[in-house]
């Protein structure tokens, strides 16, 4: 069979997709707890402090989204050979949201029977299943709920490759995934490269997120004797794997245990790097890469309550899961540093793998060596290391080199601006196109040397890079380029600077969004309180800054004014789940506690309740401490 890429639709139940949020996102990702012990490498050391981002600039909140379904089509792109059908999403970040095993119709991959948005990304917005592949910092990647640019290439021998891509913002590094089905093949290719075009280093993070279904007898396996735990208490500890200290039963098998947890597999230097989770017949998705790709790890929501629940809230009744995951660190709490100018690359695989069972569950040296002989027969390593060899190749050395290839799915406008700034080189294997709406202010300030507003008197979208801001240093006079240039001086970490840019644009004229600004700098509780309230009272219509003024003045313990600005909001937005949220506990710091549990009788669905946010526990036991929390509020992450 001729290997074919196509155009599909996917026919899912879904909700809405999520909307572009105004404000920007100004705070960063913050230093998770570790014990230094726990850190026995030097560079896992330095990379356990490098790079969090203190701003995730230029990017805004993905939210607005709720769960209300219907039917929906998205755009597919699907590779198909004889023994594989892989299907992606280029509108959600490239995911490969199906993998299925054509000889015997087997699913290898968690596909997800619905398509729910939920609070787990650094943008808010994120979808449960498939493989995510997951760029920029701690965290899932701020294009996981937005289209990548899709081409069509071809091998050396003609066999169709699809080439994703696109300009992620907060690193400034061109990412690339290219994916593919040789004639015979057994396993998915997948080639990931990750170029820096500037001339500055940039930190840098990746992990392919992989769902896999969770069942009472699957068995994780990867080559390794001992992992990093990490658990919703937020510290980092070596711990031995499978068998834990205190804990008797084998950590392997996931579904054993009530509590989420992530471990960190610690595989030696030198060893095949590979994960893999396994049913009673000892079969199931397997993926190895090439050695660039050193980190592996598990992922269990937890067997508890609040596990459960969380499975439910994402993919709906009777579809649990579990992650195994591959990445450029040893844990998801480092980042590494990406020379400028320099690309990384590597090459994963993905198949069904079929393993001796008594093997696959027997010690767990035995478990090891059954994966590793069945994956050599799978794919063996010499041929992923060619494959890397040959993926280097794709696009290159075109006959025609000035012909653009088949364009499959369009993303951004983002890099089409940064090329013509002339801060990104053009590459007739990854065609940008051309700014569209969102760009063209920043167009015409390259063009014309003024940042124009945009009707309604909004800001134009945030934007990221030194070329930016040193032409708003040069043209910025209004409140609207002042309030931009603040932007780009906090991203930059000058706080100082930025805090005179919004003082500035509020004298040229009061706006919200350098009141937004002057808030985050602020470090008196009851100042940014303050401030909020004025930029409230300008865009009183503006959700997402409503949400922001509650949650600071309930933590300035200032609960009547949030009961009075609940009061005066439409009432499309009183009854929103958040802000519903946020006038229960306003109410109880009120001591009005009637109306707490008149909130909680009723229903509080928070659409974006965030992953490992105890909100709605904490206010049901809080309120009747001596009745159960119910299942629709029990989202706790450790256990119940």
């Amino acid at each position: 069979m001729t290997t074919e890429l196509r155009h599909d639709v996917l026919r899912i139940e879904g909700a809405d997709d999520p909307r572009t949020g105004v404000l920007p996102l100004l705070r960063g990702v913050g230093r998770p707890g570790f014990d230094a012990a726990a850190a026995p490498y030097p560079d896992m050391a330095r990379n356990l402090e490098y790079g969090r981002p203190a701003t995730l600039l230029p990017y805004t909140n993905q939210d607005s989204y709720s769960r209300d379904r219907s039917t929906r089509e998205l755009p597919a792109l699907v590779l198909e050979n004889e023994n594989l059908t892989a299907t992606f999403l280029p509108g959600y970040g490239g995911r490969l949201w199906s993998l299925v095993h054509r000889p015997t119709g087997r699913e290898l991959l968690h596909r997800n029977p619905i398509l729910q948005p939920a609070n787990l990304a650094l943008r808010d917005a994120w979808l449960a299943g498939g493989v995510e592949w997951n760029l920029g910092a701690t965290g899932h990647w701020p294009l996981t709920c937005a289209p990548l640019h899709a081409v069509r290439l071809e091998t050396a021998d003609g066999t169709p490759v699809l080439r994703m891509y696109e300009f992620e913002r907060l690193r400034r590094v061109v990412v690339t995934i290219d994916a593919w089905l040789p004639p015979g093949a057994r396993t998915l290719l997948v080639h990931v490269a990750l170029h820096n075009p500037g001339p500055a280093p940039t930190p840098v993070y990746w992990w392919s997120n992989i769902a896999v279904p969770q069942s009472p007898d699957a068995r994780v396996i990867a080559p390794a004797e001992r992992a990093f735990h990490f658990d919703y208490t937020a510290q980092l500890t070596m711990v031995g794997f499978p068998e834990r200290d205190g804990v008797e039963q084998d950590q392997s098998y996931p579904a054993r245990f009530a509590a989420a947890a992530d471990f960190f597999m610690d595989i030696p230097a030198g060893e095949r790097r590979w994960i893999t989770a396994l049913d009673a017949a000892g079969t199931g998705l397997v993926q190895t890469s090439t050695d660039r790709l050193i980190g592996r790890k598990l992922f269990q929501w937890g067997v508890a309550a609040g596990g459960q629940r969380w499975q439910e809230w994402l993919s709906g009744p009777d579809a649990e899961y579990i992650e195994i995951q591959a990445g450029l660190a040893r844990t998801q709490l480092e980042h590494l540093e990406l020379p400028g100018g320099e690309t990384w690359e590597w090459v994963e695989a993905y198949g069904l793998l079929e393993a001796d069972a008594e093997g696959v569950h027997g010690t767990w040296d035995e478990a090891r060596a059954a994966v590793d002989e069945a994956l050599e027969r799978l794919i063996a390593r010499k041929d992923l290391d060619g494959a890397l060899v040959e993926a280097q190749g794709f696009g290159v050395g075109a006959p025609n080199e000035t012909a653009l290839p088949e364009t499959l799915h369009r993303g951004s406008g983002w890099g089409a601006l940064e090329i013509a700034a002339d801060e990104l080189a053009s590459d007739v294997s990854r065609p940008f196109g051309s700014c569209g709406a969102e760009q063209q202010p920043w167009l015409d300030l390259l063009l014309t040397k003024r940042l124009p507003v945009l009707d309604g008197d909004l800001p134009a979208p945030p934007v990221s890079g030194p070329k930016w801001r040193s032409l708003l240093e040069e043209s910025a006079g209004d409140w609207h380029s002042l309030y931009h240039l603040g932007l780009l001086r906090l991203g930059d970490d000058e706080h100082d600077a930025a805090r005179e840019a919004w003082e500035h644009s509020l004298t040229d004229r009061p706006n919200p969004w350098a009141l937004h600004g002057l808030a985050h700098l602020a470090a008196d509780p009851a100042e940014r309180a303050d401030l909020l309230i004025l930029a409230h009272r300008l865009a009183p219509g503006l959700r997402e800054l409503t949400v922001e003024t509650l949650q600071a003045l309930l933590a300035a313990d200032r609960a009547a004014e949030a009961l009075e600005v609940v009061a005066g909001l439409e009432p499309v937005d009183r009854d929103h789940g958040r802000v519903r949220l946020h006038t229960a506990q306003a109410a109880l710091a009120a001591g009005d506690v009637d109306r707490v549990r008149r909130l909680l009788d009723e229903g509080i669905v928070v659409d974006n309740l965030q992953e490992g946010e105890a909100s709605l526990d904490t206010l049901w036991l809080t309120v009747y401490p001596d009745r159960p929390v119910p299942h629709e509020y029990d989202f706790r992450m450790t256990g119940s």
